[in-house]
């Protein structure tokens, strides 16, 4: 049940047919892993938060600096030095008691993953490199966990939701990392404050959605987001039978660090 407190902070959704007390309820049960707690991750956790997820668990072991604050906008000028997962906690805090912030102050990898995943209902890419996306997608194919997935780099972004058999994972449409160099990193490149929050609100709203079981998930879909033009073209994607990781016969079942060893030379392709 609901307390008279929660029927005020969460009347909007209560007087939504689709989502309503009950809606209400599978988001303050519901529990979310985010991975990064930077440029995407700011706005995902933001409004999940204020929607009432009830169980945000954050995995980043990056400290706030001072280039961050131009897109990172959880964090304030008072939390540089500081870690973000403990940044984002005191920020949630702020915004809505009703959230328990898990904090991982370490980065994702092939041995605390399946400690961490299997206790959550999905999976947010807010991550910057290669070799975590490709983790967590393995991870969420493993563990059966929906992957909202979004990147940025200069002024253009994607999104989409990767579960199969339902449609296709990551490795369906990116089989392999690019190879070092042919991807500069947001760090190199550069990124437009405003873009993260554009595309970290899309990845929010597939969450909710995915939650509340409402609506049509980007599954299928990969959304491609022109920032410049204000853009957004949608690409049917499949999921590939022959994926090693999703296809019929699978050849990744399990979590290997050395299966990511190529991505980790390739230098990220989406701000944190």
């Amino acid at each position: 049940m609901l307390s008279d407190e929660q029927i005020m902070r969460y009347s909007r959704h209560i007087l939504l047919p689709e989502v309503g007390g009950r809606g209400q309820q599978k988001l303050l049960a519901a529990k979310v892993l985010l991975i990064g707690a930077g440029g995407l991750g700011s706005p995902v956790a933001l409004y999940l938060a204020a929607a009432g997820v009830g169980t945000l668990g954050v995995m980043d072991a990056d400290t706030v600096d001072l280039s961050n604050l131009q897109r990172q906008v959880i964090h304030a000028t008072p939390d540089i030095g500081k870690l973000k997962v403990e940044s984002v906690k005191e920020t949630i805090n702020q915004i809505n008691p009703d959230v328990n912030v898990i904090m991982y102050p370490e980065f994702a990898t092939a041995d605390n993953v399946p400690e961490i995943l299997p206790q959550y209902d999905l999976v947010v890419d807010g991550c910057d490199n290669f070799a975590t996306r490709y983790l967590m997608n393995d991870a969420a194919v493993i563990y059966k966990k929906p992957y909202v997935y979004g990147s940025i780099l200069r002024f253009d972004g994607q999104a989409s939701v990767f579960n199969p058999p339902q449609g296709p994972c990551y490795r369906c449409i990116f089989p392999e990392a690019p190879p070092p160099g042919a991807v500069p990193s947001c760090q190199e490149a550069g990124v437009l404050g405003v873009l993260p929050g554009l595309l970290g609100l899309i990845q929010a709203t597939e969450a909710v959605k995915l939650i509340l079981g409402v609506g049509e998930p980007l599954i299928g879909r990969l959304l491609i987001v022109d920032g410049l033009g204000m853009e957004f073209l949608h690409a049917k994607v499949k999921r590939n039978t022959k994926c090693p990781v999703c296809g019929d016969e699978p050849t990744i079942t399990k979590l290997l660090e050395e299966n990511y060893l190529q991505a980790v030379c390739s230098v990220g392709s989406a701000e944190e």
